[in-house]
């Protein structure tokens, strides 16, 4: 076994995995495992910068993380940045102060990096297993893009598209600096235009609908699930290899979209920091399963952070 830490540092959350790994079994045992909603890619699609107050969150972060990975002693960590550092003007002020509290410096990978350790962490697990045909096809909604993978045992094609949950709200949801509560047909309706566009962008290097299985990871999609699942807390457990019709999702989006602040706020299953991204994270699930004509999604905890904590290992 080895003990390695893998940080995952997206545009909405920055999640971390201290985990003992053993290559020659496949197995990833766990020994710590959390997120933290930091929304780090705050107004990056207007600005093109990182805010300070989004840096201050993420390193506060940052050094909590760094205390559990002391604590568990793990030899080897890897710290791998998407979508909003990678586009962000100032982000060597990220680097620097990501470098300083844990003492690597963040590796910020493109679209199809991310691509394929989505692609690891959420398959690895799954072969052998007869009730799933492959090919599958990987898709990670994360807040600024969406990471589209085909495979079987490996990486067939992969493309990454600028259609994350929190870039849809900010692009499309928000009227003078506020969330509109609920959004207007007018602003679903051009999110959609934006989200379709997108994905005839994806389908020109990844052939979406030659999949078996559609997989679906991040938190978008493991709140549906829990939202589907009526469930009455988060339950990992019970997300993790659920499978949620395209009758369900599309339920579930309509309710989000027609909901307001509140309502969402008052699921039991809801973190605080999705409250006003679900709807978009949502509307992006719904229509990849209609463009695809899939039945139905199966949802997947595991996904880029264990494929960083393999990449380690």
């Amino acid at each position: 076994m080895t003990r390695v830490a893998a940080v995952d540092c997206g545009t909405n959350s920055i999640r971390l995995l201290v985990a003992d790994a053993d290559p020659e079994t496949g197995e990833l045992v766990d020994l710590d495992r959390r997120m933290t909603i930091v929304r780090l890619g705050q107004g990056v699609d207007r600005t093109g910068r990182l805010a300070p107050e989004a840096l201050e969150r993420t390193f506060a972060a940052c050094r909590a993380y760094a205390e559990v990975v002391k604590e568990h002693g793990a030899e080897r960590l890897r710290f791998v940045a998407t979508s909003a550092s990678r586009d962000a003007e100032n982000r060597d002020d990220f680097v620097r102060g990501v470098l300083d509290i844990l003492g690597v410096e963040p590796e910020v990978i493109s679209g199809d990096q991310e691509a394929e350790f989505s692609f690891t962490g959420a398959t690895r697990e799954l072969t052998g297993r007869d009730d799933l045909a492959r090919p599958y096809l990987v898709v990670d909604i994360g807040g600024g893009s969406t990471e589209f993978v085909v495979g079987d045992a490996t990486v067939r094609a992969a493309r990454s598209v600028d259609i994350g949950c929190v870039r849809m709200t900010e692009r499309h949801l928000v009227r003078d600096g506020v969330v509109t509560d609920p959004p207007t047909e007018e602003q679903i309706a051009a999110m959609r235009a934006d989200i379709e566009a997108a994905l005839d962008l994806a389908e020109q290097t990844v052939p979406l609908r030659e999949a078996h299985t559609l997989v679906g990871l991040a938190g978008s999609v493991t709140t549906v699930s829990a939202i589907a699942q009526e469930l009455p807390a988060y339950d990992s457990v019970a997300i993790h290899h659920s499978r949620v019709s395209r009758d369900r999702v599309r339920e579930i989006t309509e309710w989000l979209l027609s909901s307001t602040h509140a309502e969402r706020a008052a699921i039991p299953s809801m973190h605080p920091g999705r409250v006003d991204v679900i709807g978009a994270g949502a509307l992006v699930l719904l229509s990849i399963m209609e463009r695809i004509g899939a039945e139905e999604v199966v949802v997947s905890e595991h996904d880029i952070l264990d494929g960083i904590a393999w990449s380690v290992a």
